[in-house]
C-alpha cells in the first residue's frame, strides 16, 4: 500500500503542477533517435520501422511503463524525410497517448556533412483515472471520481548535423505550451505541456578492420528541473553485434547490447541499475527496441546458406 500511495502521489503532483519532466526516458537514446529528434527521419535512403518497449523500476506498483512504434524514411525527393509514430506512456493511473506527423528537410552542405531541419505535428491525449488515487482530503474538488481526458495539440522542432560518422542534434518537442484542463469549471489552471529542450552529440571511431567504438552525450532540460546528461559508448564488431552502456546522471546506469539478423532486422537489450533510492524498492529498469529495415535501397538479405548455420549476416 505505501509503495501504491508513493505513485500515485507523483503521478497526481505531475498531472496537475506539471512543472517537471513530462516525456518518457529511453536509455537507448542512440538507438531509438528518431524519437528524440524529428530531423533524424530521412537521414537514411531506406526507411526504418521500430517498435520500442520501456519497463520502468521493476517490483513497484503501477511503475511507468512506456511503448513506442516509429516509421521514417525518404520522400520521393532526396533531401525530404517523411515520419511519423505512435506512442503510450502509462504511469500509475495516468496515461499519454500521443501521435506525431514529420517533416524534414537535409540539406547537403559538402560531401561529408548534411544539416537536417524538421518540425513535428500531432496530438496528445492526458488522461487520469481519478478512481485509483488515495486522497488525504476525500472531498478535495481538485480530483473527482472517474475517468478524466483531454486532448492536446503538440509540436516540436529540430535540427540535425550528421556525416557518416559525426553526428550533432537539437531538438524542442513540446514547444507550444498548450494548457492542460481536465474540468469544466477550472477557469486558471498552471497545468501545461512543458517545452523540453534535448541535445545529442556522437562519433563513430574506427578500431582497426573489424571493430569500432561510438562514445555519445545527451542533454535533456525542462524547467524548472535540474539539467540531466546521458553518458554513454557502444563498442562494434563488423557492424553486426554491439554492446554498451551508459550512465544518467541522477538517476541511473544502464548495460545494453544489441545485434543485426540478416542485414535488415535488429534486436537491442538494455538494463538500468537505478542509482537513487528507489532502488530499495526496484530490480531494475527493462528496455527493448526491434527495428526493421525496408524500401528499394534498403540493405539487401543474403539467401540462407542450407549447409551451413544461422549467420548474423
Amino acid at each position: 500500500m505505501r509503495k501504491i500511495k508513493i505513485v500515485c502521489f507523483l503521478t497526481a503532483v505531475f498531472f496537475f503542477n506539471a512543472q517537471a519532466q513530462q516525456l518518457p526516458l529511453y536509455s537507448q537514446y542512440m538507438v531509438n533517435d528518431y524519437m528524440m529528434n524529428p530531423a533524424i527521419g530521412g537521414k537514411n535512403d531506406y526507411f526504418v520501422a521500430m517498435s520500442a518497449n520501456r519497463y520502468q523500476w521493476i517490483g513497484i506498483t503501477d511503475a511507468p511503463r512506456t511503448y513506442t512504434l516509429s516509421v521514417h524514411g525518404p520522400g520521393k525527393r532526396k533531401n525530404i524525410g517523411l515520419g511519423g509514430y505512435l506512442f503510450t506512456d502509462i504511469v500509475g493511473p495516468t496515461r499519454r497517448i500521443g501521435a506525431s506527423f514529420t517533416y524534414a528537410y537535409h540539406a547537403k552542405l559538402n560531401d561529408e556533412y548534411k544539416l537536417s531541419m524538421a518540425l513535428s505535428g500531432g496530438l496528445l491525449q492526458f488522461s487520469v483515472d481519478a478512481s485509483k488515487i488515495t486522497l488525504y482530503d476525500p472531498v478535495d474538488l481538485v480530483i473527482s471520481n472517474g475517468y478524466q481526458r483531454v486532448l492536446l495539440p503538440d509540436f516540436g522542432t529540430g535540427f540535425y548535423l550528421y556525416s557518416k560518422k559525426l553526428y550533432v542534434g537539437v531538438s524542442v518537442p513540446q514547444i507550444y505550451p498548450a494548457k492542460i484542463r481536465f474540468f469544466d469549471y477550472t477557469t486558471n489552471t498552471r497545468a501545461k505541456l512543458a517545452t523540453h529542450v534535448y541535445a545529442s552529440a556522437g562519433y563513430k571511431f574506427d578500431l582497426g578492420e573489424d571493430f569500432k567504438i561510438e562514445p555519445s552525450i545527451q542533454f535533456k532540460y525542462v524547467k524548472p528541473a535540474p539539467m540531466q546528461f546521458d553518458f554513454g559508448a557502444r563498442l562494434f564488431y563488423k557492424e553486426k553485434i554491439w554492446i554498451g552502456g551508459s550512465f544518467r546522471t541522477r538517476d541511473a546506469a544502464a548495460m545494453m547490447a544489441g545485434f543485426v539478423y540478416r542485414e535488415n532486422l535488429a534486436f537491442s537489450y538494455s538494463y538500468d541499475l537505478t542509482t537513487t533510492n528507489i532502488k530499495n524498492y526496484s530490480t531494475g529498469t527493462h528496455e527493448v527496441i526491434i527495428s526493421i529495415k525496408f524500401g528499394k535501397n534498403a540493405p539487401l538479405v543474403p539467401p540462407p546458406n542450407k549447409n551451413s548455420a544461422p549467420q548474423f549476416n
